[in-house]
């Protein structure tokens, strides 16, 4: 799941005690760092070497350096891989409110090689599997940098130090894009000084987003971005994606399936909710909400996740001939009753959703009578925000992205699935020959360079050479 203003750097950020754009003293100082001709990969020293800087500053200094199993198909590819800790400040603007530790992933294919920044939405942990190969990186063979998100998995301030806050407890204030583009930038000009190739920044989905965010704030730190089915919301229930879903996805005879597959689940709800009650203890599901609201909002949900991950229709059970059981599993499977749980570890995600990133609301309309919930109108707070917290909805963010893509001169691709219905958040393209805007034909949220048509597939790639000197 799910800027556009003025390219000016923020005069100067703490880091090393050097200003944000001072490349050249970063060049120069890289000489001291760099990994000796002959060494022929990339070792725990050669980062540790990062350590080394004249200043002494603490903040952007790795530790905690382990190295990870390469999956044997990609060990010629991918010649060693590191997970470390980058120790950040909570707030950029303010060290003095203390640090904490940002989880890391660096696999390396080669000192010419071009370096893709992954601007992770969520947690990282994903990069610490053997067989995790990034896309760009393997169409172009580079070293990969995987930064979990702040406030996710192992890189959550405030608690790495004091375990018993809760997470209803929890200081959010600096849950923020910004701050986690601070984070981006401190690790890109960390790494900078032992990779000396190009680099691309790229995000999927809320990862998407964070790409465009990072590049606006800092768009001299890469050559090129590629975000991938981000959105860009204007409000904290946007409004936009349900006339798509009603009226733009796949065929009319396929929203026609799915809606009444939506009401047939609602009509035989005395047979579902004892079904959903069983599933969810099985599970060792907890929600905030009753058993009969979480199947009205799994039922409201479906046909946004149903498009969203791009399943054929053809796929829904015969409404009239399949049984409880059946018609209960398959809809259990597509919707997932525990993206309604109480919590879980992609739950800080609905925290910056209210505060910055903004979400979507349910229409109710077609199902008059048959709901138990009488409105969901601020469902975010409800169902998912730690101890029904509230957050006030700001608009910088949307804006500053918007602004940033009509009018900037960076590099950027973007990629989208038609009927994704995060795409109809998407921003728009600025017709510029330096913005790419790449549709699937019929794509959803799994849409990616190598799944596009050949001859999208076949321009993209070309740019990103280009824009990264591959050969």
């Amino acid at each position: 799941m799910k800027n556009k203003l003025l390219r000016i750097l923020p005069v100067i950020i703490l880091l090393f005690g050097i200003t944000t754009n001072s490349y050249a003293q970063e060049n120069q100082e890289k000489k001291s760092c760099c990994p000796t001709a002959e060494n022929k990969i990339l070792t725990s020293e050669d980062l540790l070497k990062l350590n080394h800087f004249p200043q002494g500053e603490s903040y952007a200094q790795i530790s905690d350096i382990q190295p990870l199993k390469i999956g044997d198909q990609l060990k010629d590819k991918i010649k060693s891989k590191f997970v470390f800790y980058v120790t950040q400040p909570i707030d950029h603007k303010n060290p003095s409110l203390g640090d904490f530790k940002q989880m890391v992933v660096v696999a390396f294919a080669g000192w010419d090689r071009p370096n893709v920044l992954i601007t992770e939405g969520y947690t990282g942990k994903y990069g610490l599997n053997p067989n995790y190969y990034e896309e760009i990186a393997r169409l172009l063979n580079c070293n990969y940098i995987v930064v979990e998100h702040r406030y996710f998995n192992n890189s959550v301030p405030f608690k790495q130090k004091d375990s018993t806050i809760s997470w209803a407890d929890l200081n959010w204030d600096y849950m923020t894009a910004e701050q986690e583009a601070a984070d981006l930038h401190n690790i890109r000009l960390q790494m900078g000084r032992i990779f000396s190739g190009k680099w691309v920044a790229t995000g999927i989905s809320k990862g998407g987003e964070n790409c465009m965010a990072y590049t606006s704030f800092y768009p001299n730190d890469v050559d090129c971005s590629v975000p991938y089915v981000g959105p860009v919301a204007f409000a904290q229930e946007d409004s936009r994606p349900q006339p798509f879903i009603r009226d733009s996805v796949g065929t009319p005879k396929d929203r026609e399936i799915i809606l009444n597959f939506q009401k047939e689940i609602l009509k035989r709800r005395d047979k579902m909710e004892p079904l959903l009650e069983e599933f969810s203890k099985k599970k060792n599901i907890v929600y905030n909400i009753s058993i009969p609201e979480v199947l009205d909002y799994c039922v409201l949900e479906f046909s946004f996740a149903f498009w969203q991950w791009g399943y054929p229709t053809s796929i829904i059970p015969n409404i009239e001939t399949t049984s409880d059981e059946e018609l209960f599993k398959f809809f259990a499977n597509s919707v997932g009753p525990d993206y309604f749980q109480s919590w879980d570890d992609n739950a800080p995600f609905f925290v910056q959703a209210a505060k910055e990133l903004g979400y979507y609301p349910y229409d109710t309309e077609p199902f008059k009578g048959l709901l138990k919930v009488k409105s969901t109108e601020g469902y975010l707070r409800k169902i998912f925000l730690p101890g029904g917290r509230e957050f006030k909805f700001d608009e910088t963010l949307s804006k500053r992205i918007t602004n940033f893509i009509a009018t900037t001169d960076s590099k950027m691709i973007f990629i989208y699935g038609e009927w994704d219905p995060w795409s109809s958040v998407r921003p728009l393209s600025p017709g510029n020959d330096n913005i790419k805007f790449y549709i699937a034909p019929g794509g959803s949220h799994r849409a990616r360079i190598s799944n596009l048509p050949q001859p999208m597939k076949e321009e993209a790639i070309k740019l990103l050479k280009e824009w990264l000197a591959v050969e």
